[in-house]
């Protein structure tokens, strides 16, 4: 198996919809963060990509055909060169809304883990804030317009650098038909997933 789709989009940007819609699509399985609490080896591996060094991106997503959500997001780059036949989707939203639900979900999550959560829970939550706030938003997450322009600038990046014909800018609100065009596959006779609104998310992560 081989990546054939990359999500570009930040968490909290519909990455979890994408993961269960591109499944339904015949694109799974899909990477997500939550991915990486089911398999703790990989911690090391996406730490060692956050230190510059070398990874095989081929043998540690070797059972995935897609990507979607932190941390692969923060290595668009080196995913879209190490797979270069496959599309890139860049989930978008409202950049203010985006910040609300990081600020009220995955930051508290990362920042303030429940107790007695397993050790190496703990440290796949340590590994995604250090990839996250610390490295990508340079510890400077609290400050609103820092971030948003962090944001930004990473949306348009991916717009720049990946071409048009490959790369799909999209927000998960327009449904499947944007998405079953540029996958080429047809719109199937299901509703759209919308999964992992901020209210299910705070509840699941203990935070309601």
């Amino acid at each position: 198996m081989t990546i054939r789709v990359i999500g570009a989009g930040w968490s909290r940007t519909g990455t979890f919809s994408l993961k269960r819609a591109l499944e339904q699509l015949g694109f799974g399985p899909c990477y997500h963060m939550h991915e990486v609490f089911a398999h703790p080896e990989h911690v090391a591996l996406w730490e060692a990509a956050g230190r510059g060094e070398p990874v095989d991106w081929h043998a540690l997503l070797s059972d995935y055909a897609a990507v979607s959500d932190a941390p692969a997001c923060i290595f668009w780059r080196e995913l879209s060169a190490a797979f270069p036949e496959a599309r890139v989707i860049l989930t978008v939203r409202d950049a203010f809304e985006w910040y609300a639900s990081m600020q009220s979900t995955v930051v508290q999550v990362m920042t303030n883990p429940q107790s007695g959560l397993p050790a190496e829970a703990r440290r796949a939550l340590e590994m995604a804030r250090h990839l996250s706030l610390e490295r990508f938003f340079q510890g400077a997450f609290d400050d609103r317009d820092r971030a948003i322009a962090l944001f930004h600038r990473h949306n348009e990046e991916v717009r720049r650098t990946i071409p048009p014909g490959r790369l799909l800018v999209y927000d998960v609100a327009s449904g499947w038909e944007p998405l079953c065009r540029f996958l080429d596959v047809p719109v199937p006779q299901l509703p759209f997933p919308v999964t992992n609104e901020r209210a299910a998310f705070r509840q699941r992560a203990g935070l309601a």
